[in-house]
Formats: C-alpha cells, structure tokens, sequence
C-alpha cells in the first residue's frame, strides 16, 4: 500500500510531515555537531532522542494504515447498499460507523500525545547547543533548566506523569577557592558536573544552577526513588573526589510552579546544610526531613 496515498485529514497529513521531517532533519544536524567533540554520552542521548522520536512516527503511521484499511471497507459497503436493503442492514452499518469512530478518537489522541512527546524530545536536544550549555562545565546553563521544568512541568498538568529534582551544593566552597585558588575550584566544577553527568540516568538532566549550585531533573521519578538516587550521588562524589556535597530533593505536585518547586527543594537543601552538610533531605510538601545515608550502595 502507498502511505502517501492514504486520504487523511490535512492537519493529521501535516502533523505527519512535520514529525519525519523532524525526526530526520533534527538527527542528521545533531548528531553532525555532536560528533565534533561532545562526549559519547551525549552522543548517546541524541541517539536515543531520535530512536523516540522515529518510534511514534511509526506508531502513527501503523495507525493511519489500520484506521484507512477500515474506512475503505466501510466505503465499499456504503456503495453496495441501495434503497430496498433491509433495515437490519442500515443498523449493521451505524454500528460499523460508531466502531470506526472510536479509533478515529483514539487516533486523534495520539496526535496530542506525539504533539507533546516531541516537545519533550526537541528540549532534550536542544541542550546539546551552545546557548543552553554552560561554558565551564558543560552540562546545561539556567536556560536550559528553565525550559526543561517548563516542558514537564506541562507533561504534568496534562498526564499527570510525574517527576522530580534534586538540587546540590558545593559544601564550604570558598574554602577551596580561597585555599587552592580559582583555577582549582574551577576544575572541581568541571570534574563533579562530568561525574554527576555519568552516574545519572539517559533520560535525566544535569543543569549548573549557578556557583556551586546544580540540579538534577528526573522524569518519571517519585519522591522516595529521587532521594535515594541523590543519596547515592552524594556518597559517589565523597569516594571520587576531595570534597562533599550537600542535597536537596522534592518532586512535583499538582498546582507547582517553577518557583514552588524550587523553594521546596531550596528548603531541603537548606535542612541538609543546617544539619551539617554532606547529607541529602527530601522535602514531602509539609516539610524536609533526612534521607537515610544507609540507603546509599556505591
């Protein structure tokens, strides 16, 4: 069968168009610039952008074939009845129609959800370039941040999927500038984003805040699975480096903004500073309480 033949409604033949022009045009430009010196994980992400991305465009494409193999049947059917068919028959049919309608609903709500899923890729992809990367370390700068808790923030309110953050600092980092120098503290930023960069998940976001401040987001991650990630980073990072960190965690709720989300996991942060730092808390919506260190298995 010829897909381009299939006659399908103008805004679901363009939503079409647009996402295999994007799926192709977007991996052949990124993977081009990421094979210029990003590093092999990064690569990796992109690559798996792209494989998502080339998923629901064949998900949607088996869709349209099956919804048009059924309304073609139904198109025959229509023109072999005539005025002296049994009424039996016209009721067949109007049940045949109501089944075809369902899908076609179905079909529309995977649109949506493709509408949304490349949003969500397109932002992933979108932290390869360099005015959402941040020039010391590499990972993402504050922009990049934004627009990613933007992107799942929307996911959130519209599927109800969920996701967390992790917030995490430098403990007693003007120390290190001012007893080893700039350059020094300089490559422990560089040295802790890379290694915060390989312990997360494909799929998490690793983001420079600002100064010694960073943040991990976490889709698809509840309150309990973020904090013991965290925990783990935290012990990671005291066995790899000579420093410790500090973290703080909370996951999103119905009716967040940017602004609450970050004050909860501030709030965290804060409660593992004032019980003396290198420790993470996780804060529940009430309030901030410890992370188990014991959870931690490096």
């Amino acid at each position: 069968m010829n897909f381009l033949a299939i006659p399908v409604p103008i805004p679901v033949a363009l939503a079409i168009v647009a996402l295999i022009g994007y799926v192709f045009g977007r991996r052949t430009s990124q993977l081009t610039v990421l094979g210029s010196g990003s590093s092999s994980r990064d690569l990796r992400r992109a690559q798996l952008v792209a494989a998502e991305l080339e998923k629901i465009a064949e998900e949607l494409r088996q869709a349209l074939v099956g919804h048009h193999t059924s309304v073609t049947k139904f198109r025959e059917r229509v023109g072999k009845l005539n005025g002296n068919q049994q009424e039996a028959a016209w009721k067949d049919l109007c049940r045949e129609a109501e089944d075809i309608l369902k899908p076609t609903l179905r079909l529309a709500a995977q649109l949506s959800n493709a509408h949304d899923e490349i949003r969500r890729q397109s932002v992933n992809l979108m932290t390869f370039t360099e005015v959402r990367t941040d020039p010391l370390t590499g990972v993402n700068n504050r922009r990049g941040l934004d627009e990613t808790l933007g992107t799942q923030l929307a996911l959130m309110n519209r599927y109800g999927s969920r996701f967390s953050m992790a917030m995490f600092d430098i403990d007693h980092f003007k120390q290190i500038n001012d007893g080893q120098g700039h350059l020094y503290g300089d490559q422990m930023l560089t040295q802790l984003a890379r290694l915060m960069d390989e312990t997360v998940r494909e799929t998490d976001v690793v983001a420079r805040y600002g100064g010694e401040e960073f943040m991990v987001i976490m889709p698809e991650t509840d309150l309990i699975g973020a904090a013991t990630f965290a925990d783990r980073l935290r012990a990671i990072i005291g066995k790899e480096m000579p420093l410790t960190i500090s973290g703080g965690v909370a996951e999103a709720l119905d009716g967040d903004t940017q602004e609450s989300l970050f004050a909860r996991a501030d709030a965290a942060l804060y409660g593992a500073k004032a019980a003396g730092r290198n420790c993470v808390f996780r804060h529940n919506g009430d309030g901030a309480e410890m992370v188990d260190p014991e959870i931690a298995v490096v």
